[in-house]
């Protein structure tokens, strides 16, 4: 958990002196987010680019 803290602050004293509350929190979603994508990643949850366009176009046919 220090690790993780650590991070935080880290990022915080790298962001602009004029930033609101907003700001930090839009940038640890942000952050939530890559590290979530990137752990699936890992883990061999994904599917390619190919199959995204077939379920996109597929969607859009049925509207």
């Amino acid at each position: 958990m220090q690790k993780i803290k650590e991070e935080v602050i880290k990022m915080i004293q790298t962001m602009p002196d004029d930033i609101n509350v907003s700001d930090i929190l839009d940038e640890l979603y942000f952050k939530l987010q890559v590290d979530s994508g990137l752990k699936e990643l890992d883990e061999g949850r994904w599917i390619s680019h190919e199959e995204v366009e077939l379920r996109l176009n597929d969607k859009c046919m049925r509207k």
